[in-house]
């Protein structure tokens, strides 16, 4: 195992954003800068999980360097994709920067201070915004039979988070952390345009 070598990259993208109107994947350029942050971060490879709109949003992504994994059973939630992304890395990858497709401010700068204080497979790290924790999540790889294990709902991982307290990192100081759920919000983030 290369526990040394470069982490995974999880960018969870399968949702159907109802409170949005529409995935989020097709909003502005959420997905391709999802993808972007995490390889600039140093992530690879990195996996996009879709699931809504497959066929729009894996067009989105023709031709980039990426593991496309389609999440057969999205519907259920954040932990269905979860499973599907961590499954579908290699088997040497050391751990995962887990990173939600809607965090249009959190960029390669959060990411890359996340990495820096764990990245192997011991690595439990996350985001914290104002003391609130947030996304990226780095998952080291033995952390994951537990996190598939528990993973189920809207929930993702905070079952097995919250049980083993991963390492808090501040991030503030260079994004909000802050998801965008509605179109209010996404417009006032400057994300409103919809690819279709």
């Amino acid at each position: 195992m290369r526990d040394g070598g470069a982490p995974g990259g999880l960018l969870l993208a399968a949702g159907a954003g109802r409170r949005m109107g529409t995935p989020k994947a097709l909003v502005a350029d959420w997905l391709i800068r999802g993808v972007d942050v995490l390889a600039a971060a140093g992530c690879s490879p990195v996996v996009v999980v879709l699931g809504a709109a497959l066929r729009q949003t894996q067009a989105l992504l023709q031709g980039l360097p990426v593991i496309v994994s389609a999440a057969p059973d999205w519907r259920d939630g954040l932990g269905a994709s979860l499973r599907t992304g961590i499954l579908a890395l290699p088997a040497d990858a050391p751990a995962a920067a887990v990173m939600l497709v809607d965090l249009p401010d959190v960029g390669e700068k959060v990411v890359r201070r996340v990495l820096k204080e764990g990245s192997g497979a011991g690595a439990l790290t996350r985001a914290s915004y104002h003391g609130r924790p947030g996304h990226p999540v780095v998952l080291g790889r033995a952390h994951w039979p537990g996190i598939l294990a528990t993973a189920n709902g809207d929930v993702g991982a905070r079952a097995y988070l919250d049980r083993h307290a991963p390492t808090l990192i501040e991030c503030a100081d260079l994004a909000s952390g802050r998801d965008i759920d509605t179109l209010d919000e996404a417009i006032a983030s400057g994300g409103v345009t919809c690819a279709r």
